[in-house]
């Protein structure tokens, strides 16, 4: 059976992201922006190779979801947005996700007359949910969800948006779990942890935000951090933690950006018909952002010499893959991955800390 405890366990098997072939772009009447498309879809899956082979080297199965070039919502890049495994139960809530995506956000070519949420209520609407879930959903996860059971772990749709592999960090018998808002009354969500996990000492911690992009734990006793986050002296009592500057990007103040992408007609393509591809990369800290394979080793996205120098003193390699778009498609190692299994039971890192 499958089952993730904590992070720094040896990873085993591990979904990685998949985008459009560059084919799929063809689309795109202006020839420059097709070509911007075409060559982001290129080095895209290049990267992803390069994740891959790394990661079986280090002899982890890696997964990867399928995708239907019929249907413009967002590919399945960061795989982690959707679903986690805590324990040994698979949460997913793809089937909510990727239909408000579908719906709100990635208006393509084919389908121009989707244009507000009132149009919900149209019966079109409904028969293309109908067929989107047959393609998208079911047929680019199923074989996955499939492999999940057949190792015994059992599958449950749990939609609550905090309950999602960006949002919570596993560290053993101590389950966190990040919010949206900060300073929010998040009363409801506590007890909704506290009754589905009664095994589990359970914290809503503000993040504002996806906690992968706010701190990581790398392994016992040392945190990489946001550089506004505190709190860690009650959550993680005498953990060492390496406060990050904030990035000095290079996307001039966007919430996205690829090479050239300043081109008047990338632009509009992205802003008409990509609106739910993209996230907010100034919000996003990606040297935060690693893949731990096992206390040893982790692979991380940004050659950051701070970070890999702190992660020396704690016996751990540091492997730097590339990620070349990773302003436009919002995501570092952690995002672009999901990890099903990891050796290793729950550990007590807190002993005596009440639920």
């Amino acid at each position: 059976m499958y089952n993730v405890y904590q992070h720094w366990d040896k990873l085993k098997t591990c979904v990685v992201g998949r985008s459009y072939a560059p084919e799929h772009f063809s689309w795109i009447q202006d020839a420059k922006a097709r070509s911007y498309f075409e060559k982001l879809a290129i080095d895209t899956e290049e990267d992803f190779q390069l994740l891959i082979q790394k990661l079986r080297n280090f002899g982890v199965q890696v997964l990867r979801p399928d995708l239907s070039a019929d249907f413009y919502q967002k590919p399945p890049v960061c795989p982690r947005d959707q679903c986690v495994m805590i324990g040994n139960t698979f949460y997913s809530d793809i089937d909510t996700y990727d239909f408000n995506y579908f719906y709100y956000n990635a208006k393509g070519p084919n389908d121009p007359w989707i244009e507000t949420a009132d149009q919900l209520e149209d019966k079109r609407l409904i028969d293309l949910h109908q067929v989107y879930h047959q393609q998208v959903h079911n047929n680019g996860w199923q074989h996955i969800f499939q492999h999940i059971r057949e190792q015994g772990n059992s599958i449950k749709t749990f939609v609550d948006p905090h309950l999602t592999g960006p949002m919570v960090t596993r560290v053993g018998r101590d389950l966190y779990v990040g919010t949206y808002e900060e300073n929010g009354d998040y009363t409801n969500l506590r007890n909704l942890l506290a009754g589905e996990f009664p095994d589990y000492c359970t914290h809503v911690i503000d993040t504002g935000g996806h906690s992968d992009s706010t701190f990581c734990p790398v392994t016992p006793g040392l945190i990489i951090s946001h550089w506004d986050m505190d709190g860690y002296q009650e959550t993680f009592p005498d953990w060492e933690v390496l406060y990050l500057p904030p990035p000095n990007p290079i996307y001039a103040e966007k919430k996205w950006w690829i090479p050239g992408g300043d081109n008047q007609q990338v632009i509009d393509t992205v802003e008409k018909y990509m609106q739910g591809w993209i996230g907010d990369i100034t919000e996003t800290v990606f040297d935060v952002n690693m893949l731990i394979i096992n206390q040893n080793n982790v692979i991380m996205i940004a050659h950051n010499e701070t970070v890999i120098d702190k992660l020396a003193e704690y016996g751990v390699t540091a492997h730097v893959v590339p990620f070349r778009h990773r302003w436009f498609w919002d995501g570092g190692i952690h995002c672009i991955t999901n990890d099903l299994h990891r050796e290793g039971t729950m550990q007590d890192y807190f002993p005596g800390r009440s639920k």
